[in-house]
């Protein structure tokens, strides 16, 4: 097997190489372990040791994350059964979400950035799901022509900071996700979207999107000078987008429960955060 990067092997690791391998940090996964070494001390009920350190345990969890390989295959890698490993996933992420020291900012924080310098760029990315046993239809978006769960991503142009996440089916169209959503916006925050949230004007005044050519018609000059000053501003989100697809379980295709996709993904654009912070 011998394709498990345990503790001991990771710490002999160049800071550079460590990030290849896990995706985040030396800092970053110091400060996740921290979480989890915290939690583990509050409980005080005895019991069964473990069969791996929590270092060991946090490891195993981001790189199932990283290269979303299946429960079968960590455990034979790791000496654990499949159904250890599956607990063991569930169980980080559950400490590491309720700790909130990898939350988002959340939709109250777009009501605190009343200034018209402040700018923020919507858009939505997609998550291939397997074929559903059921409501099939809900979940086919016909842009990817495959099964997907959607993710509204609002950043804060100037930062790359995710401020707040939504989720959706497949079908849902990407304008109806916002108004769903219940994102509000500070009257004075200025808002820049993709094609697929025209008509957020009549709801946010201080929202721009690219002017759409009409049918037999082409774009001025002027118009189409007015789209690639707007593409600029809105590339941050291609960016961020990139940097959270590298952990496969965002852009490979997602097998687990629906319900527990947004609160995996809600961590992971955290722990992007954090990581921001850290560069600051």
């Amino acid at each position: 097997m011998g394709l498990a990067v345990k503790f001991g092997r990771a710490k002999q690791l160049t800071s550079r190489k460590f990030k290849r391998m896990s995706g985040v940090s030396r800092q970053t996964f110091d400060s996740m372990v921290d979480v989890v070494k915290a939690d583990a001390q509050k409980k005080k009920k005895p019991g069964r040791r473990p069969k791996l350190i929590i270092e060991d345990q946090v490891l195993m969890v981001i790189q199932y994350w990283r290269k979303y390989r299946t429960y079968y295959h960590i455990g034979l890698d790791w000496g654990l059964s499949e159904s250890t490993v599956c607990r063991t996933v569930y169980k980080i992420e559950n400490i590491l979400i309720k700790s909130k020291k990898f939350s988002l900012p959340g939709k109250k924080e777009l009501l605190k950035m009343p200034l018209q310098e402040d700018l923020v760029v919507m858009d939505v990315t997609e998550s291939p799901i397997e074929r559903p046993k059921r409501g099939q239809k809900k979940f086919f978006s016909g842009k990817q022509g495959e099964h997907t769960l959607k993710t509204q991503l609002i950043i804060y142009q100037k930062t790359s900071q995710i401020i707040c996440i939504g989720h959706g089916k497949g079908r849902i169209h990407d304008f109806r996700l916002f108004k769903t959503s219940g994102v509000k916006f500070g009257e004075l925050l200025k808002v820049i979207a993709d094609k697929g949230y025209q008509g957020i004007r009549k709801i946010h005044q201080l929202s721009e999107t690219p002017i759409k050519k009409l049918k037999g018609k082409k774009l001025t000059k002027e118009q189409k000078q007015s789209n690639r000053e707007l593409n600029r501003l809105r590339i941050v989100v291609e960016y961020v987008n990139r940097r959270l697809k590298i952990f496969n379980i965002l852009s490979n295709q997602y097998r687990n429960r629906h319900r527990r996709f947004g609160l995996m993904s809600n961590l992971i654009a955290g722990i992007y955060n954090y990581e921001l912070a850290l560069k600051a």
